[in-house]
């Protein structure tokens, strides 16, 4: 029997990323898609097959016919629907970030704690390269790690929904509320910020504390457009997350520099790159390059990945409600730093 699912969000990241990523999975099927506008009802459901759609969030996590949840909201409603969805018995499909509210998160965990059901947590970090970085900085193959650095940043959500207005059919977005201090409550840091923080995390374990730096460069906004993170981790080994949406360049990646060498996953690329001393020192200090290979690890998305764990009757190893509680006050903990240039202690853990 097929796993259905329905999806409440009728937005850009519901057209770009849940809606092509479900429909490819083998044995799913997106039954019913909630949203509040219905031309985008009416667009998504006659380009995606989705057979139904309604204006009613809680319709379709009440529906006794639907089997999990993909929540692909604006950020302050993530928790409200999801916890509402565990207690409807369904499987969770959490867009990023998992809250703007520390409670809230420590009461998604709490609940995620109590179910059989999976639950799985935006970012999506079990991709090849990271995986991998993980597991050579694991072996010990880097020596003692020093730092590591991970940027994610683009031109903005303006620049972003270009691409969604193409598959929404739409001439221009009326409604961006990522620059709404009131709708989105927080800016780049939680919008792209979070991927690098996951990606440090990953890497490096838990955080113990945080330095911020947050400011607004060129968006029309209130919320921070741009932002620095320090992280402090386990013995001394200090991580550097960087985002913004004033890079109209886009960047996307992130190293790790250890006492025997440094990895790279060079900036928009799937590779990750080794380097260590050469034997033959000169002047430079030569160094060897070698290409690491990642194929041993799978490159599923997160869609694949979810329903994989769901019929595996499993958890997320990465992606899960710890984690997305962990980045969460990570990122809260660097707004409070930025506004009192305090260091920030981190309570949870991974």
């Amino acid at each position: 029997m097929s796993l259905r699912v329905g999806i409440i969000g009728a937005g850009g990241i519901a057209a770009k990323l849940h809606l092509p990523e479900l429909c490819a999975v083998p044995g799913v099927e997106v039954t019913v898609l909630a949203g509040r506008k219905q031309s985008r009802l009416d667009t998504l459901c006659r380009k995606f097959n989705v057979p139904r759609s309604s204006n009613s969030y809680e319709e379709v996590i009440a529906d006794p016919n639907i089997d999990a949840v993909v929540i692909a909201l604006p950020h302050p409603l993530h928790v409200k629907y999801g916890l509402m969805a565990l207690d409807a018995g369904k499987h969770v499909h959490m867009q990023k970030p998992l809250s703007t509210s520390l409670d809230e998160a420590e009461q998604f965990v709490q609940a995620a704690g109590k179910t059989d059901k999976t639950v799985l947590c935006l970012p999506y970090v079990a991709r090849p390269a990271l995986l991998a970085a993980r597991d050579c900085v694991a072996r010990g193959e880097l020596g003692k790690i020093s730092t590591a650095h991970a940027r994610f940043s683009h031109g903005g959500p303006e620049v972003y929904y270009a691409t969604i207005q193409q598959i929404l059919e739409e001439e221009d977005e009326d409604d961006l509320w990522f620059f709404d201090a009131k709708r989105a409550d927080v800016g780049a840091l939680f919008d792209m910020g979070v991927y690098a923080i996951a990606h440090l995390v990953t890497l490096l374990g838990t955080a113990k504390s945080v330095v911020g730096r947050c400011t607004t460069v060129d968006k029309p906004t209130t919320l921070e457009d741009t932002a620095a993170m320090i992280l402090e981790f386990a013995g001394g080994t200090l991580g550097v997350a960087e985002t913004g949406w004033c890079d109209g360049a886009r960047t996307y990646g992130f190293e790790v520099h250890g006492t025997k060498g440094k990895l790279v996953n060079p900036p928009l690329t799937p590779h990750l790159l080794k380097f260590r001393p050469s034997t033959l020192v000169d002047e430079d200090g030569g160094l060897i390059q070698d290409a690491v290979d990642c194929s041993k690890y799978s490159s599923v998305d997160s869609h694949q990945h979810w329903i994989d764990c769901i019929r595996e009757r499993k958890q997320p190893p990465f992606s899960n409600a710890r984690y997305a509680r962990h980045i969460t006050e990570i990122m809260l903990a660097g707004l409070q730093s930025s506004k009192t240039g305090h260091v920030m202690p981190i309570r949870s853990s991974v």
